[in-house]
């Protein structure tokens, strides 16, 4: 039944409307868990880290870093036995490739390339199913801060302070030289070997590894414990990554964990993925032309064997 109790009328004769009902000018932390929350009240607000950077409140987290690790070891694996079956097609045993630097290169090139565009690409659908928002923004690749200098002043200053990093690098283990040949070592006793390792090392190394290490592992750590631990813990990953192809060079690999590190404090600091990944390429691009120097070219190489 309508009621005939019409409502009261303001002075120009429009109906006035109900009083709202009574609500504190703003919600503390106070308030009981049964307040009624009306469609005027704004909703509870989850509590965040307001001591960390705003670029460490990603979208993902230790589900989603288990989830990529158990993908891109079973990634790997396939990966594998598919170049190994190629090789086989070619009258080339695992025995053969393993005593031949040359075959080892294009083993390395065809395993670990197609690897790092699926890898990336498990990477995107990871994070659009997180956020909408644009994938490589959200992993970290955002532009250089604006500061008093140019652009081009911060990206020449990135790219010195790289190579500036490698001479220092290549001082100090030449001064702590290891006892037995490096595992990368027998990758630079072939041209075509050396070749394709540089290539990967300058082209696709250094946005992979930026990308996984600095843009989606780097925040989560950060988030969970802290910017220096994260920071610390961070590039020591990254350097235990090189570790095979160092083995036995202990000192190589510690300057490698410190390289990391160095790394991943620019990409703290900057916030951006950008700037250490500018660092990187500039520092593997820098010790492959110091070789390329070195070895005339790579004509002191033989060709394949």
């Amino acid at each position: 039944m309508i009621s005939d109790e019409k409502d009261p009328l303001l002075p120009d004769g429009s109906a006035s409307a109900p009083e709202p009902p009574d609500r504190p000018d703003s919600l503390e932390p106070s308030l009981p868990a049964t307040a009624p929350y009306a469609s005027e009240y704004p909703p509870p607000v989850p509590a965040v880290r307001t001591d960390l950077p705003a670029d460490l409140r990603v979208p993902w987290g230790w589900t989603d870093l288990a989830l990529f690790v158990g993908l891109g070891a079973a990634v790997l694996f396939f990966i594998s036995l598919i170049a190994v079956r190629i090789f086989m097609k070619f009258g080339v045993s695992p025995a053969q490739i393993q005593h031949s630097p040359a075959k080892q290169g294009v083993y390395v090139f065809i395993t670990e390339v197609p690897l790092i565009f699926v890898l990336l690409g498990i990477l995107t659908l990871l994070m659009r199913a997180r956020s909408r928002a644009p994938v490589w923004t959200t992993i970290g690749w955002r532009p250089l801060p604006s500061t008093a200098l140019p652009q081009w002043m911060l990206v020449a200053g990135l790219a010195l302070s790289g190579c500036f990093l490698s001479l220092l690098v290549a001082a100090i283990s030449s001064e702590f030289q290891p006892k037995t040949n490096l595992p990368i070592q027998a990758f630079f006793e072939s041209r075509l070997s050396a070749a394709l390792l540089m290539t990967m090392a300058v082209l696709f190394a250094p946005i992979f590894e930026e990308t996984l290490f600095r843009g989606f592992l780097y925040p989560v750590l950060a988030r969970s414990w802290g910017v220096t631990p994260g920071v610390l813990v961070t590039g020591t990953l990254f350097g235990l990554m090189h570790s095979i192809q160092l083995w036995g060079g202990w000192v190589q690999i510690a300057l490698l964990v410190g390289v990391g590190i160095i790394f991943t404090y620019v990409r703290a600091v900057t916030k951006t993925v950008l700037a250490s990944y500018l660092l990187h390429v500039s520092y593997n691009s820098s010790i492959f032309l110091g070789f390329l120097f070195a070895s005339h070219g790579l004509r002191h190489l033989p060709s394949f064997h």
